[in-house]
């Protein structure tokens, strides 16, 4: 039997009613979870509600959660979506001669998946190259390694819309342009995967088989997977 009723108000008060009577440490791995979760505001009312009635938990190590939560610019590291969150990374790299100029292996325009035609000339018989957006930032030698030899277009699962159009011109990318290869290149964000689901989409949609290659890109610019799927 089903029944369908609206859902009480998340209380963080009332959670802590239900977890101070359990382990101290489940209380402290909540407290660390809302922490991790950037959920301040959460997490205040957490540690007040422990405060106020006098329960003996060692909170100490949350008290300066407010400023550990903020960046130099006094802004709040990003919360929720782990792609947004806040990194910096040491540049362990030195320029020399022979990679200060590297050539573009950029063969057309426009790149961008909405923007592109899939009648364009320069697309028949390909090898199609999609690829996030933030890969070729990511990757440090994109152009020699990954675009070499083949078409591109670019685009961002999170924060394009008409995806529905995305796959409507992949299939006819497949069918009409008949490209050779498709390679899905993404970084190891949850977020990014979308781009992989639409290729994915648009192959089982068309009516001729072509091979996907996919390429997930660490943070660093590292390779995490490279395979034929």
């Amino acid at each position: 039997e089903l029944e369908e009723r609206e859902a009480e108000p998340y209380s963080e008060t009332e959670v802590m009613k239900r977890l101070v009577v359990k382990d101290e440490k489940v209380v402290l791995a909540h407290l660390q979870h809302l922490k991790n979760c950037n959920q301040e505001e959460l997490l205040q009312e957490g540690l007040d509600f422990i405060r106020s009635h006098n329960i003996g938990i060692n909170i100490d190590r949350f008290k300066n959660q407010s400023k550990n939560n903020m960046n130099e610019n006094n802004m709040p590291h990003g919360g929720g979506c782990p792609g947004s969150r806040a990194m910096s990374f040491e540049n362990t790299h030195t320029a020399s001669a022979s990679t200060a100029n590297t050539q573009s292996e950029l063969q057309q325009w426009p790149i961008q998946l909405h923007l592109l035609s899939p009648q364009a000339p320069y697309l028949a018989g390909s090898d199609l190259l999609l690829a996030a957006d933030c890969t070729a930032f990511a990757v440090g030698d994109f152009h020699g390694e990954f675009l070499k030899g083949k078409r591109l277009a670019i685009a961002c699962p999170k924060l394009d819309s008409g995806k529905e159009i995305y796959v409507e011109k992949l299939v006819s990318m497949i069918n009409d342009a008949k490209i050779n290869t498709l390679t899905v290149m993404i970084m190891e964000v949850p977020c990014c995967s979308g781009l992989l689901q639409i290729a994915q989409m648009a192959t089982a949609q068309a009516q001729r088989k072509i091979p996907i290659k996919f390429i997930e890109v660490g943070l660093r610019g590292n390779i995490l997977r490279e395979e034929w799927v």
